[in-house]
């Protein structure tokens, strides 16, 4: 996995990356398919602004930016919010496996006709469209 820190408009400490770098560093843990992330650090009108890009296999994008009165709460902030969106795509993606794409026509019987109704005429089998 390839992490990039990358400051803008300002000169980041040497602790601040690192700081950055093992924060991020434990988003495989939350999605295994992450194959880089891109962080940068900008300090834009005296208001520090962090913002992460994770690149995940099958085109998936997660994207979070933050902007506050602190460097680290804004990497911690920002963190938070892309592990939130990693989250919500598996919960997503887990729910989606399984689930049928197609319904047969006796489930849709089972659910339009009231349970214990009788057929409309008893014997004639067949002719009404409910059974």
């Amino acid at each position: 996995m390839n992490i990039v820190v990358k400051a803008r408009h300002m000169d980041a400490t040497d602790a601040l990356r690192r700081y950055a770098e093992s924060k991020v560093a434990k988003l495989p843990r939350f999605y295994d398919k992450i194959q880089s992330i891109e962080v940068t650090l900008d300090m834009e009108a005296d208001q520090p602004t962090v913002e992460i890009v994770a690149t995940a296999k099958r085109r998936n994008t997660f994207v979070a930016s933050h902007r506050g009165e602190d460097m680290y709460a804004c990497v911690d902030r920002c963190f938070d919010k892309i592990a939130e969106q990693i989250r919500r795509h598996k919960d997503k993606v887990r729910h989606r496996q399984g689930q049928p794409h197609s319904v047969t026509l006796r489930q849709i019987q089972q659910r339009v006709r009231p349970a214990g109704r009788p057929p409309a005429h008893p014997g004639t089998r067949g002719t009404d469209p409910l059974d």
